[in-house]
């Protein structure tokens, strides 16, 4: 079964060029749920896009830089690993610590794929 999608697109673009990572995260997240559009019905996908421009230009404050953990779980005993957001954006740029912390912020249902294809970051 496929979401409902409602007809009129609407796009936003969100420069990040000197915005602290939270800040963006939590707009876009805001915007792609259509928290911003008249029409905000929970249960449905809005026709809304986010483009995220200028995503290598955020402010991360080195203090975050240095106690920012991600933790995951990889599903076996004794499993549980943590990464640090300096080696995450070595090893997939600003883009995927973007794209987590969004990710975090969009309720987890079954929208939550079909809501995250529509945000693109450009660096």
């Amino acid at each position: 079964m496929k979401p409902v999608v409602k007809e009129k697109k609407i796009e936003y673009v969100i420069n990040a060029e000197g915005k602290t990572l939270g800040r963006v995260s939590s707009d876009a997240a805001s915007k792609l749920l259509g928290k911003a559009t008249a029409s905000y019905d929970r249960s449905k996908i809005n026709n809304v896009f986010v483009k995220i421009e200028n995503a290598s230009k955020l402010k991360i404050s080195p203090k975050k830089m240095e106690s920012q953990k991600y933790v995951y779980y990889t599903g076996f005993r004794g499993g549980l690993k943590e990464t640090t957001l300096p080696r995450m954006i070595a090893k997939g740029g600003i883009k995927s610590v973007l794209e987590k912390t969004i990710d975090g912020m969009i309720p987890r249902n079954k929208l939550r794929k079909e809501i995250m294809k529509r945000l693109t970051i450009a660096e």
